[in-house]
């Protein structure tokens, strides 16, 4: 983790490039500076004050120590004043300057001078191409935005500077506040793991929000994120849900499980909690800093309203919370409190005459239940009804009872106040009920997350030698491997037929005698992957018939593709797929996160059904079990409709085998298992591919 002493709570700031010039960035920072508790020191050669404040002419001038300095000069100046900063020992530095490794390749060449200067000098760098950087506590504003965030409890990151403006200008008429907020930029040096790792050791920050276009080093962010997320919440939006990095895969496993995917895994394995746009960011954020985590799954509804009351049942059927039943003695109270024709019953109908006497007293009632582990009130405006004194006993009530209540006053202008004095009490205030049952429930996905026990991955005793050999030897061949990859399968443990890849028919002969029954025959050419598309498989072939399926597979291949490079024929052993389970097995590399696993229903339904799960390798046995539950055909592993369960702990070893496989060698691109079929007796690799790239081995 970065020494990041300094960089949010700075004594000293040199802004180098300062001005008065109008209309300048560097006047802007100065202007939002003015506001600074601490010390401000403009730099600047051509001026002998800025807005007041002494200047000093160069860097080398300055006398005091310098904990921050912002950079906005021209690029050229920018990489030398960066250089002179790391000679005076200041430890963080942001880069407000463009023209990076956004500008192309001489932005890239002065990109990396600055990677190369902060890595000299043990620098803290932000950006460049950033906004900036603020923190409250010392109303600090480094940043050319409009507005001053209010103080809060929120720590906000972005790749975005422009999306910084907008949410600090709109969260301020919300009445939400920021302890930290930093604009990312280019992310030359310090990243977003950096940032959740800074502000896990923050007590002032309590939820960690950001909005990222992409995270560079997706293995190390889950690293990080997965042990921060025990103690402090991370709720992100990640933009530009594309599936590009799909459409050059050549797999099954590459083409279904695209860069989106892998997002999603990986923000899962970390204990992220994603929200979908920046409503949900908030929402799940004040809920998050403001309520404790529920010790259950059962939500009391307590409305004046019956439409309202039902909107938020459905939602809870929506979600993982559930409809919490009331003890008979909140039943008897709540009859004696409430009148008659009142609802009792979960969801508490108060009628829509209820005062606050009326509303505070089934509020009592119903969160002193002990099968109550969370509250939704929702109420509608009616003239005996005071929305200021109603948000003042719910939050007396919640402090009582400390259990987490979100708050559904629906109306116009007449819930500003009381909306206000909801949130002074931690409670947030929706108009609309379903997001408040989608805030509660990102309150429980995030209390799974804290119980979550991580464990090491297994390591097993494999054959790597002969796995370097296999792959050394195709590579001088062709990129792809197709049955010839069974050979790795078998040497990292995972069981494959009985086989064996023949140049000859008689050969095959001879390879067919040896294997007990039938077997199967398969073209072997790294230039034709779809071997079924073609007449390259033939299943059932008798001792009799070996030669001449030899001959058939040979003649169908050449005039298929007469250019494609032929390795041979497989003849091997025939897998009863009958008493089976088809499934896949893979993996496709993804740039951000590395190797993706996925696991599925396989055969010929794979890309028909695509019902597949995927985690970022390598994987824990915990995490491989979980695969196997996620797929919507997990009742066929189990013995659906009369058939015999499969031998689902051969197919979590396969998992995991295949994860230290692909995380052994970063050369394998993209490989499949298709189909690995699962039976009572174990599991089978029935045919595979492989990508790899020779640069790597």
């Amino acid at each position: 983790m970065p020494d990041a002493n300094g960089l949010f709570d700075p004594d000293r700031v040199a802004v180098v490039g300062a001005t008065d010039r109008e209309g300048s960035i560097g006047r802007a920072i100065m202007e939002n500076l003015e506001e600074f508790t601490g010390t401000v020191v403009p730099v600047n050669p051509s001026r002998e004050s800025v807005l007041g404040y002494p200047v000093a002419q160069e860097i080398a001038d300055i006398t005091e120590p310098i904990d921050l300095a912002v950079v906005v000069v021209p690029p050229d100046i920018a990489v030398e004043a960066t250089r002179e900063l790391g000679e005076h020992g200041v430890k963080n530095v942001v880069v407000i300057t463009a023209g990076f490794g956004e500008a192309g390749s001489e932005g890239a060449t002065r990109e990396q001078e600055l990677k190369s200067i902060a890595a000299t000098y043990d620098m803290n760098l932000v950006g460049p191409n950033s906004l900036g950087v603020m923190s409250t506590p010392s109303r600090m504003n480094a940043t050319f935005g409009p507005s001053n965030a209010r103080p809060g409890k929120l720590s906000f990151m972005s790749q975005s500077g422009a999306f910084i403006t907008a949410v600090v200008d709109w969260a301020n008429d919300q009445g939400i506040g920021f302890k930290d907020v930093v604009s990312l930029g280019n992310k030359a040096v310090l990243d977003e793991s950096d940032f959740v790792d800074i502000w896990d050791d923050d007590p002032k920050t309590e939820v960690i929000l950001g909005y990222l276009e992409g995270i560079g080093d997706g293995r190390g962010f889950i690293d990080v994120a997965r042990e921060v997320t025990k103690e402090t919440p991370i709720v992100l939006v990640k933009s530009g849900r594309t599936e590009a990095g799909a459409q050059a895969a050549s797999s099954h496993t590459g083409t279904i499980a695209g860069s989106e995917r892998a997002y999603e895994a990986g923000l899962d394995q970390a204990g992220v909690l994603r929200a979908e746009n920046v409503q949900e960011l908030f929402d799940y954020a004040q809920i998050l800093a403001g309520q404790p985590v529920p010790e259950g799954n059962g939500v009391a509804v307590i409305s004046n309203a019956g439409g309202p009351g039902v909107m938020t049942t459905d939602a809870i059927g929506d979600s993982n919370l559930e409809m919490a039943s009331f003890d008979q003695e909140t039943l008897e109270g709540l009859r004696e409190a409430l009148p008659e024709g009142a609802n009792i019953y979960n969801p508490v109908d108060v009628i829509g005459d209820a005062d606050n006497d009326r509303f505070e007293a089934a509020i009592d009632l119903v969160l002193a239940d002990r099968n109550v582990d969370a509250a939704i009130v929702v109420a509608t405006p009616i003239a005996v009804l005071d929305y200021g004194q109603l948000a003042t006993d719910i939050g007396a009530l919640q402090e009582k009872h400390e259990i987490p209540v979100a708050t559904a006053l629906m109306g116009g202008e007449r819930i500003d106040a009381p909306a206000r004095t909801l949130r002074e009490s931690g409670i947030p205030n929706y108009f609309d009920p379903a997001r408040a049952v989608t805030s509660l429930d990102a309150l429980l996905t995030y209390r799974d997350i804290t119980r979550i026990e991580y464990e090491q991955p297994q390591t097993f005793d494999v054959d790597r030698e002969r796995v370097q050999e296999i792959l050394e030897t195709a590579a001088q061949r062709s990129n792809r491997l197709g049955v010839e990859a069974m050979g790795i399968l078998d040497a990292y443990g995972i069981p494959t037929p009985e086989g064996k890849i023949v140049e000859t028919p008689e050969a095959a002969q001879e390879a067919a005698e040896s294997i007990a029954g039938d077997v199967v025959m398969k073209i072997v050419s790294p230039d034709i992957l779809h071997k079924s598309d073609i007449g390259g498989v033939k299943v059932g072939v008798s001792e009799d018939g070996v030669r001449d399926a030899f001959e058939d597979l040979i003649t169908r291949a050449k005039n298929y593709q007469p250019d494609a490079q032929i390795l041979g024929v497989q003849v091997q052993e025939m897998v009863d797929l009958e008493t089976g389970t088809e499934t896949i097995l893979g993996m496709n590399r993804d740039p951000q996160f590395g190797p993706l696993l996925l696991f599925g229903l396989g055969g010929i339904f794979v890309e028909v059904l695509e019902d597949t799960t995927v985690r970022v390798a390598p994987v824990s046995e915990r995490e491989a079990t979980a695969m196997l539950g996620e797929i919507d055909s997990a009742p066929l592993l189990r013995g659906a409709r009369g058939r015999e369960p499969v031998d689902e702990p051969a197919l979590i070893e396969s998992i995991q085998r295949l994860s230290q496989l692909v995380t052994d060698f970063p050369a394998i691109l993209e490989l499949d298992i298709n189909p690995l079929v699962a039976s009572p007796e174990g599991v089978q690799a029935v045919d595979s591919r492989l990508t790899v790239d020779p640069d790597k081995l």
